[in-house]
């Protein structure tokens, strides 16, 4: 859907813009022209109504004249600087909850046009603990937003509830790489959240330099037989390809993410989440008037960066 916005918003920007242009060469100087013609036939100055009439611009000019310069700058603002997502879902629960709205700064990775995703200047790479947005692999008109995890050439295993990674050693490197470790993990609190009936457990998780929060359901076995399937490794562990990353929600035991469906390609990213910037609170209660979608509420406490 984000997509299809995308091209509509550039499509709205070129229409105007042409019919700007086509005034501006074209359509206004023959007004003139018109004006200049009815004085000389006249042979006296034409009551200035007249004049204005004549030179009045129609409607849809004047339309695309006043619009373009705002959907012009929203178009740059949201193809090449921030684009504001909101969290559909609770895979990246307790980081981000279902009503968080948030943006996403696009040019933290390679920018992108916003119609054909070519690379129009080369930037950063996403980083280990990033908060990601991009295509879906396995169907590019969705947006999906989960945690980097794996970079290029690292091996991952997941075993347990627990993450392990081997970081892959770049040229020269012989320390901090080459060796699985298991990540961090540090007991916050249990019972705040839920899926469905059963009890999450609250851990704090480090991966490198990044903390953050992640949730596990402990009554809830992993699916390891929808696991995806990747030649000459365990069910459990995942090689990372060359130009794609391993990423993974934070509520790991209510996440669809690269354990089920393998690696996002470079390509596919579209930007770093850094900010929620209006959160909105909905009622849970199964007899409630009001439907699911209408807000009940603003998280005030949640608005800031994303970490």
């Amino acid at each position: 859907m984000a997509g299809y916005f995308a091209i509509f918003l550039v499509l709205l920007t070129l229409a105007c813009g042409l019919i700007w242009l086509l005034d501006a060469l074209l359509l206004a100087p023959k007004r003139q022209q018109a004006l200049v013609s009815a004085q000389a036939q006249a042979k006296t100055p034409l009551p200035e109504q007249a004049q204005q009439e004549l030179l009045k611009e129609p409607a849809i000019i004047e339309t695309a004249k006043s619009i373009f310069p705002l959907v012009a700058a929203i178009t740059l603002l949201r193809s090449f600087l921030y684009e504001p997502f909101q969290i559909p879902s609770g895979s990246m629960m307790p980081t981000l909850l279902v009503g968080d709205f948030i943006l996403v700064e696009k040019f933290s990775y390679d920018v992108k046009d916003p119609v054909w995703r070519k690379t129009l200047w080369s930037n950063k790479q996403p980083a280990r603990g990033d908060v990601a947005v991009f295509k879906y692999p396995l169907d590019t008109r969705l947006d999906y937003i989960k945690r980097v995890i794996g970079l290029p050439g690292d091996r991952i295993v997941y075993q347990d509830k627990q993450l392990y990674i081997e970081k892959a050693c770049q040229s020269g490197q012989t320390t901090d790489c080459g060796v699985l470790e298991p990540m961090s993990l540090v007991f916050q609190e249990d019972g705040e959240f839920f899926q469905g009936p059963m009890p999450q457990r609250r851990y704090a998780e480090k991966l490198g330099d990044v903390s953050h929060n992640i949730l596990q359901t402990p009554r809830r076995a992993e699916d390891l037989a929808n696991y995806y399937r990747q030649p000459n490794t365990a069910i459990d562990e995942f090689i990372v390809p060359e130009g794609h990353y391993f990423v993974l929600g934070d509520n790991r035991d209510n996440s669809i993410d690269s354990r089920f469906w393998g690696f996002v390609p470079a390509d596919n990213m579209v930007g770093k989440a850094v900010f929620i910037w209006m959160s909105f609170e909905f009622s849970e209660d199964p007899n409630s008037w009001l439907p699911r979608w209408v807000p009940v509420g603003v998280r005030f406490g949640r608005l800031g960066p994303i970490h």
